[in-house]
This record gives C-alpha cells, sequence and structure tokens, in this order.
C-alpha cells in the first residue's frame, strides 16, 4: 500500500499532538487546505512541504521522506562516510571528545550506534565486558550493549533501573519519529531482551527523579557512578549531522570523580 503525503501529515500532526486547527494555525494557512492535503484533494508545493515539516519540527531525514511523497527531490543532505566534509568535522569531532578527559563521552546516531569514543570510554567498556563477551554480538549499538545478554548488563549495579529508563527513552524517539521502522525494530529488540514490567517500563512522560538517574558500573577500583549529559550538533541541513549526539558520563560523586581520574592515568 503505497503510503501518501497525506498520511504522512497526518501522522506526523497526530504525533505532535496537533489538530488540523492546531497545525493551520502555528503554520499560516487554512483548516480546510490542511484537511485537503491529507485527504488528497489539494497536493502541497515544495515549499509548503518544507513549510510545515518545519512547523511540526520534523526531523531533516524525515522531512527528505514528505517531500518524496510529495513528487520532490530531497532537500536535506546525507554524507556518506567518505565525504570529505564529514571526515573533516569527524576530526574536530575527535578532538571534542578528547577535551572531556578523564570523563567518558561517545557519539551515537539516531539508532544508537555507536561513531566514536574517547579513550576512557572505551577503556570503561571494555573493563565492563563479560571476559568471553564477543564484542560483534553488540554490533557497536549501545541498546545492544546495554540489553544484550552479551554486553555489559551484568556490570551495571543498578542495570533494571538504568533499562527501564533506556527503554522509554527509546519509546520516546520511536514516537516522535513516525514510520522509522529501523528505530522501531531496535525498540522491539531491545524490549525482547527483558521483561518490561520488570524494569518498570511504561510509555508515561518522565519523571522527574527519572532525570537524573545514575548509572553505577562495578570496576576493579570500585562503584563507579555517574549520569548522562546529551548534546546536539547544530547543522539545520545535514541529516547526518543532525542525528548525532554526544553523550558524557560525568562522576555523581567524589569517589566516581577518583575512579575515572585513576581509570585515566592507567
Amino acid at each position: 500500500m503505497t503510503v501518501t503525503f497525506g498520511d504522512r501529515l497526518r501522522d506526523w500532526r497526530t504525533s505532535r499532538h496537533f489538530s488540523q486547527l492546531d497545525l493551520a494555525a502555528s503554520a499560516g494557512v487554512s483548516q480546510r487546505h490542511i484537511s485537503f492535503l491529507e485527504t488528497g484533494r489539494a497536493q502541497p508545493s515544495r515549499e509548503m512541504v518544507i513549510h510545515l515539516a518545519a512547523t511540526l519540527e520534523v526531523p531533516l531525514r524525515q522531512r527528505n521522506d514528505l517531500l518524496d511523497s510529495a513528487g520532490f527531490a530531497p532537500a536535506y543532505r546525507q554524507r556518506g562516510p567518505d565525504d570529505e566534509q564529514l571526515i573533516q568535522v569527524q576530526g574536530t569531532l575527535a578532538r571534542l571528545l578528547d577535551a572531556h578527559h578523564p570523563y567518558p563521552a561517545y557519539i551515537v546516531d539516531r539508532l544508537w550506534n555507536l561513531i566514536a569514543a574517547n579513550a576512557i570510554a572505551t577503556q570503561l567498556i571494555a573493563i565492563a565486558l563479560p571476559p568471553t563477551a564477543d564484542p560483534s554480538e553488540v554490533q557497536g549499538n549501545v541498546m545492544r550493549l546495554m540489553f544484550h545478554p552479551a554486553g555489559i548488563r551484568d556490570s551495571v549495579a543498578n542495570w533494571e533501573a538504568v533499562a527501564g529508563v533506556l527503554l522509554r527513552r527509546l519509546a520516546r524517539d520511536v514516537a516522535e519519529r513516525p514510520g522509522d521502522t529501523e528505530l522501531a525494530n531496535l525498540f522491539a529488540e531491545a524490549r525482547g531482551y527483558t521483561d518490561p514490567e520488570h524494569v518498570g517500563f511504561s510509555e508515561s512522560a518522565p519523571q522527574a527523579d527519572e532525570l537524573l538517574v545514575p548509572i553505577v558500573l562495578m570496576t576493579p577500583l570500585g562503584n563507579l557512578e555517574t549520569f548522562t549529559t546529551i548534546a546536539t550538533i547544530g547543522a539545520a541541513h545535514d541529516v547526518t549531522l543532525e542525528e548525532l549526539r554526544i553523550e558524557t558520563l560525568l562522576p555523581a560523586t567524589a569517589d566516581a570523580e577518583a575512579i575515572l581520574r585513576q581509570l585515566a592515568d592507567g
């Protein structure tokens, strides 16, 4: 079954909790025009597709999908790994990660694939993985690293609490990107590795006490209690860069600070 522009627009509108009237008011068009676009009685211009997508805060990858469903070429570039400008950006990001020393920092894409990590983050992953683990089983993916039996779950002292938070984050990612089947498949895979009820998973809005749930990693130097901060890259016309997130593990206690500095010093 062909998914039309009207279908996609309706999905994005409802995912953002907009009525047709809300979207019309925010975009400065008539409600009738929104209705006609969704039912296929009217066809949008290229400019209207981009305008409505921006109003709904649609990610750039999905803006290209909206344009395609309306019969237009993509407006936003997606760079391959051999792209010269992307290679230059990766060099800058590597220096940024190194600047976080002695705090672990890494970069993931929209599917939580590990794009890059600084030395201390790589060291912590190596410490946390079981001695007999085959790294290929987690395929360089942070969610698989946390949920897969061959990952680091046995080294996370409060794994159940962390797993519940991560499942909620994945669920919100899926809700915010309707039609992203790869992301939905990752969420289903992560759920399949655990009992969602056992880890307290629900698709409700995050509570205040969830925002700073620590990750307590067991190390030879003691329990390392950290919390995560997330930063994104401002790149309004580049799909690849928009989807990158920089995550930093910061020490939650003075003991954690001392452990990180000991590990960083070898």
